[in-house]
């Protein structure tokens, strides 16, 4: 008879081989994408005469340039090849439960968790607070499984411990955010609209050199699908060195030096940086602005980096696009380079498949003593040289370079590791069951406290009426918001349109709608606004007569379990 097996697929392993360490932690554009996660789930599975047309419409998916009605009837076809057939079916899903301590004075609060991660992702740290002791004291975190994988920032970290670990000790540019989305943390879009079409790109524009990753002028005639232009939120690494514009575009070069073909070619980082290397067109250092900000008598002043990107494609979510290459690593040029230099003359290799085809060891800046001492033997040749690496060459000088290496060698001598990082947390002592970090305490850090403090209580809205106007339909919403008395808080359901609701401006409550025609096929797609009023409009031109309309309303982005409305289209 027929046999059957059942299987239980946790959702953070299935996306796991998508992350990376890389400059903070990379993602795919679309990691929290339901198509995704189809194609990781049921791909390899799929019925042999489906599978040219699956792998087609992943690629087209991958590939971007569509409009959001185009990508939308894209996934859609791509969902329906992947639950055809009956190789293997979704039979449900569980929840996973993880516990906190929220007792007072022992516990926390403010916690917020990833829908995918749990409380093992970047949102965790970045939101929790202690109920007693918020700035002295200590949180206990567990995991399931000890420390396995090499710690470096390049390739490494790469088991439960070590995500936990660099969620901690590095930023990223953006991260997913915990209900959809993307959220800007150490980069921000100047302006949120996208510019896309063909742009003719500056000649002085510089592209990284595959192979090599110079930084080398495009010169003229090149043109590009989108442009973004990113403020860089700069700030004190831990060896007390300032984070340059130097920093950002050496992220970039060190993609395309090691993830293009070459001698130096590293799979892992292949595999992180194909988008980006086959997206980025070419970059440009528009200027350096100064931002002051005052509190009281203390004065602090932030450099902010503004750089344009230039990609061969587009996506409709501009967020979604400024993840694909922002010009930002949370690792100062000098242990890039040290990391390079070191794996050039076999001292290690970042991912654990590239030192097992060359017979080396994983590289890992802090737990290998053999290793930690050949790369600070390295890092005094190099400090001597005041070595610049070719993709800087004419933006840093001999002088600046001498004066970072040194840091870094002072740092190391210091620490007893040169895990260095511009993010809120330094590694402080490890042993083989844990590690025990201490906060980054440095004025020049550009993120304060609450900064994320959306997220800890997902807020939801919900569709109330629908009107059909002869020209619009008129939606009427609820959302929640917050009302807090002292430590206690609750969650209020409001019209959209009440006073209390507008005058809250930490919910922000947006409409997304989808208009179906009769043939299953999506033909509009937007997201408005609220009027004055407090009523979102959906035109009716346009719309498919004897179709539907899909409604849902969104607070703060949070798109986990959102409620939808259909209305017919008379």
């Amino acid at each position: 008879g027929a046999a059957a097996t059942v299987e239980e697929v946790p959702i953070a392993d299935l996306v796991a081989a998508s992350r990376s360490t890389l400059h903070g932690g990379m993602a795919p554009p679309w990691l929290k994408a339901g198509w995704f996660h189809a194609w990781r789930l049921l791909g390899a599975h799929v019925e042999p005469s489906a599978r040219p047309e699956v792998e087609a419409l992943v690629a087209r998916l991958e590939a971007g340039g569509q409009g959001a009605v185009e990508r939308m009837n894209l996934e859609r076809r791509l969902v329906g090849h992947l639950v055809a057939g009956c190789r293997r079916l979704v039979a449900g899903f569980t929840l996973r439960r993880e516990v906190v301590n929220d007792d007072y004075s022992a516990g926390v609060e403010n916690v917020a968790a990833d829908s995918l991660l749990g409380l093992n992702g970047p949102i965790f740290l970045r939101t929790v607070k202690l109920k007693d002791f918020p700035w002295n004291g200590w949180l206990t975190v567990g995991v399931p499984d000890p420390p396995r994988a090499a710690w470096n920032p390049v390739a490494g970290f790469s088991d439960t411990t070590g995500r936990l670990l660099w969620a901690a000790l590095a930023d990223p540019a953006l991260f997913p955010a915990p209900g959809g989305g993307w959220v800007e943390n150490r980069v921000r879009l100047a302006t949120p609209e996208v510019e896309t079409g063909s742009l003719a790109v500056p000649p002085e524009a510089v592209a990284p050199e595959p192979g090599t990753g110079r930084l080398v002028p495009v010169g003229e005639g090149r043109a590009a699908g989108a442009r973004l232009t990113y403020r860089v939120l700069t700030s004190a690494y831990h060896d007390g060195t300032r984070m340059t514009a130097a920093d950002a575009l050496y992220a970039l070069a060190f993609g395309l030096r090691w993830g293009a073909n070459g001698p130096d070619r590293d799979p892992a980082v292949a595999r992180v940086t194909e988008r980006w290397r086959q997206w980025l067109v070419a970059l440009r250092v528009l200027r350096v602005d100064t931002d002051v900000l005052r509190f009281g008598e203390v004065t602090m002043t932030y450099e902010v980096p503004v750089i344009e990107v230039y990609l061969a494609r587009a996506l409709p979510d501009p967020y979604a696009l400024a993840a694909i290459a922002p010009p930002w690593t949370p690792v100062p040029w000098p242990l890039l380079a040290l990391l390079e230099e070191a794996v050039r003359r076999g001292i290690g290799a970042f991912s654990a498949e590239e030192a097992r085809r060359r017979g080396v060891p994983w590289l890992d800046v802090v737990r290998d003593g053999r290793q930690r001492e050949q790369l600070e033997r390295l890092l005094g040749e190099l400090e001597r040289r005041a070595f610049v690496p070719p993709a800087l060459a004419g933006l840093v000088t001999a002088e600046a370079a001498r004066a970072r290496w040194a840091r870094l060698a002072q740092f190391a001598a210091e620490r007893g590791h040169l895990l260095v990082t511009s993010g809120p947390y330094l590694l402080h002592a490890w042993s083989p069951r844990g590690a025990v970090l201490r906060v980054f305490r440095d004025f020049s850090y550009p993120l304060g406290v609450g900064s994320f403090d959306r997220y800890p209580l997902p807020l939801r809205g919900f569709v109330a009426e629908v009107a059909v106007r002869p020209d619009r339909l008129e939606v009427r919403a609820e959302a929640q918001r917050v009302e807090r008395f002292g430590r206690e808080r609750r969650l209020v359901t409001e019209s959209v349109g009440s006073p209390a609701a507008q005058k809250d401006r930490g919910a922000r409550a947006v409409c997304h709608w989808v208009a179906v025609g009769p043939d299953g096929h999506v033909v509009a797609a937007a997201t408005t606004e609220p009027t004055e009023r407090g009523v979102f409009e959906v035109p009716r031109e346009g719309l498919p007569r004897g179709g539907t309309v899909v409604l849902a309303v969104v607070v703060n982005d949070h798109r986990v379990n959102v409620q939808t409305r259909s209305v017919p289209v008379p």
